[in-house]
C-alpha cells in the first residue's frame, strides 16, 4: 500500500505576515530590554526606587507595595517613564502588544482571501486583547 501524497508543507500568506511581523516585534521589544536595562544599570536615570532599598520590599504584596511606593497601578506607570526603573516596561509593551499587531496585519489577507470565519477571529481576538491590555475587561486577579 503505497500512497502518493504530495502534501506540501507551505505556510500561508497570512501565516508569513503574521510570523514576519512578530520576528520583528520580537527583536525591537528586546532591544528595548536590553538598552532600557543598560540605562538602568548604569545608572544613566535615576530610579524611583534607589537599587539599595529595593530588598526592604520584596515580602511584600503587590497591594502594599504599590500603596507604600506610591506607585499606580495599571497604566500609572507611562507616566513615571522618567525614572530608570520604569522605563524597561516599555520594551513589555511592545512584547505584549506585538499579537495585536499581528492579527491586525493578517485580516486584511483573509477578508481578500473570502476567508470569513478566520477574519471575525481575528478581528476578536484584537477586540479582546485590546480590552484587556486597556484594563477595561478585569477580572480582578491583579
Amino acid at each position: 500500500m503505497s500512497e502518493n501524497n504530495n502534501i506540501t508543507l507551505e505556510a500561508t500568506p497570512e501565516q508569513v505576515i503574521y510570523a514576519s511581523l512578530l520576528g520583528k516585534g520580537m527583536l525591537i521589544g528586546l532591544a528595548m530590554l536590553f538598552a532600557t536595562f543598560a540605562i538602568y544599570v548604569f545608572g544613566i536615570m535615576d530610579p524611583y526606587i534607589p537599587v539599595e532599598e529595593l530588598s526592604n520590599y520584596w515580602g511584600m504584596g503587590v497591594q502594599e507595595y504599590l500603596q507604600t511606593t506610591n506607585i499606580p497601578a495599571g497604566w500609572g506607570w507611562v507616566n513615571m517613564l522618567q525614572y530608570g526603573d520604569f522605563l524597561n516596561f516599555l520594551g513589555v509593551a511592545v512584547l505584549s502588544g506585538i499579537t495585536i499587531l499581528c492579527y491586525l496585519a493578517i485580516i486584511p489577507t483573509l477578508l481578500k482571501n473570502n476567508d470569513k470565519v478566520y477574519a471575525l477571529i481575528a478581528i476578536l481576538e484584537v477586540i479582546v486583547l485590546s480590552l484587556a491590555a486597556s484594563g477595561i475587561l478585569s477580572v480582578g486577579g491583579h
